[in-house]
């Protein structure tokens, strides 16, 4: 009766991180944050993707910019519920630090919810104070994390970041451009400057490695109010009251 073979396996901590079951552990963390989501009614979503190292009044601005932006979107994007069942366009950023936390905050600024989908790193891992405790989700799968960015993403803002940052925008283009995310998904990246200095994005036309059409795929903004604009004018849908 002392053997591990004897223990029942939902109780079986060794059996359930065991290599045999990566794929229920890999579904547990699907499982579990979508129904949270849905108990809060989250139809949609506005990702913001952005440095964790960004910090308040540090100068260059990006901090304020992702709060007020986020601000500005949970007022006007649906993230209330008022007299509706669904909340639409809410805040989700990774949950952390910097930009994160600045949009979080936003949203809070707002008395709004938000979420934050956090990842146990080696650094960087701890959840900022402002998403909203029971949407504040902590994961251990890169791609089960991905997978919940994208199923209820209704659009995507971009501040300046790391290979992080990086690799959630080229996730988001590449699903964009092959069609394995039809609906229209616009996507901005927040400061113009920065994003021309850092990636060279025209560069990859002129060599043929993706069509000039694919440059399409995202714009630029300086402001807030610049990116909440371009954001209705590509296509992000508001409910109606």
């Amino acid at each position: 009766m002392a053997a591990s073979a004897f223990r029942i396996p939902a109780l079986d901590q060794d059996f359930l991180l065991g290599d045999s079951t990566r794929g229920l552990r890999f579904h547990l963390e699907y499982q579990k944050a979508e129904e949270y989501l849905r108990a809060w009614g989250v139809e949609s979503t506005v990702v913001v993707f952005g440095s964790a190292r960004v910090r308040e009044a540090d100068g260059s601005g990006w901090y304020e910019a992702a709060r007020e932006f986020a601000k500005l979107c949970s007022i006007h994007g649906g993230a209330k519920y008022n007299h509706r069942k669904t909340r639409h366009n809410v805040i989700a950023t990774g949950g952390g630090p910097g930009i994160m936390e600045a949009a979080n905050r936003g949203a809070h600024d707002a008395d709004a919810p938000s979420i934050g989908y956090n990842i146990t790193l080696p650094r960087e891992q701890e959840p900022n104070p402002f998403s909203t405790p029971e949407l504040t989700f902590r994961f251990h799968y890169f791609a089960m994390r991905k997978m919940h960015f994208a199923m209820r993403a209704a659009a995507l803002v971009v501040f300046p970041g790391g290979f992080g940052t990086l690799d959630e925008l080229f996730e988001i283009l590449n699903l964009r451009q092959t069609g394995k995310m039809s609906k229209p998904l616009p996507v901005i990246l927040f400061d113009s400057k920065f994003w021309n200095q850092a990636v060279n994005f025209s560069a990859f036309a002129k060599a043929k490695l993706i069509h000039e059409d694919d440059l399409n795929l995202f714009d630029f903004a300086d402001t807030p109010e610049q990116a909440w604009k371009k954001l209705l004018s590509r296509g992000l849908a508001i409910p109606k009251d």
